[in-house]
């Protein structure tokens, strides 16, 4: 029997989140565990219509939010203060921290002109984050920095090729 939205439109996404909940289950990845249980509520109770654009748009800067609030949370407790950034200074090591970081931001950003200029790229990225959590024990760092190393790739094929 066809739905309002049409039968692939009602079941075929609840089948592609209820997959990845399986699969966050046995790869015992919390986060997609999560995520998948909120869009499936969300979906089923019909909140979809009005809630996903608003995630779809905004999701990430708020993810962005919330993962800066929580590095920054050690200045804010005082565990963390212009003491120790000096001292710490004085390591080699952390230099290639403050290098990597700074990379890491870059490339992230390049990584969210991905997700806003071919969101479907986010499909093989969630794949290949479920692949390496489940398979090779990985850790879910989320999209963006997956989606910042593509975009290098992507770019360094498009200048071989």
């Amino acid at each position: 029997m066809e739905t309002e939205r049409g039968e692939d439109g009602l079941f075929q996404p609840l089948l592609f989140l209820l997959l990845l909940l399986g699969i966050g289950f046995v790869a015992k990845n919390q986060s997609i565990i999560i995520a998948s249980a909120v869009l499936i509520i969300l979906r089923v109770v019909g909140a979809d219509e009005k809630i996903f654009s608003t995630i779809s748009g905004k999701g990430i800067n708020w993810g962005v939010t919330i993962i800066t609030i929580a590095v920054l949370a050690p200045i804010a407790t005082g565990e963390i203060g212009f003491k120790d950034l000096i001292s710490s200074m004085k390591s080699p090591y952390a230099w290639i921290a403050l290098i990597s970081g700074m990379a890491v931001a870059i490339i992230a950003k390049n990584g969210l002109t991905l997700l806003e200029n071919d969101p479907h790229i986010t499909t093989a990225l969630v794949l290949g984050t479920v692949i390496a959590v489940a398979v090779f024990k990985g850790v879910a760092v989320g999209p963006l920095i997956g989606a910042g190393i593509a975009y290098l790739a992507m770019k360094l094929y498009e200048m071989i090729v």
